[in-house]
């Protein structure tokens, strides 16, 4: 669950400009709040299924999106070549350069 978890709030980062205010306001309070259903479909005078289908249907579109787009994928893949590098590279520095790009993201 916590993988899961993990992946939506990435995805949510990438791509949350491209929801809808909705969309946006139920993602950030579930996933990065952590209220309940409840408590959104309390805030909002919607049915808790209401909220359940909206967020439900918001993880597949940030999935459909990251299938056309590929930005968080190839964040990892930065991430991991970053790590590598770090790991081999001594020269004061490149380690300086390799952590201004890890600012970048």
């Amino acid at each position: 669950m916590l993988e899961k978890t993990t992946r939506v709030n990435y995805l949510f980062d990438f791509y949350q400009e491209l929801l809808t205010p909705k969309q946006q306001n139920y993602m950030e309070m579930y996933y990065l709040e952590d209220y309940s259903l409840g408590e959104i479909s309390e805030l909002f005078h919607v049915s808790r299924q209401a909220v359940y289908d909206n967020i439900k249907r918001t993880e597949a579109m940030l999935e459909t999106y990251e299938k056309k787009l590929h930005l968080y994928s190839k964040f990892e893949q930065r991430a991991a070549l970053i790590r590598q590098m770090e790991k081999v590279i001594t020269d004061e520095p490149l380690l300086e350069m390799i952590k201004k790009l890890k600012e970048l993201d």
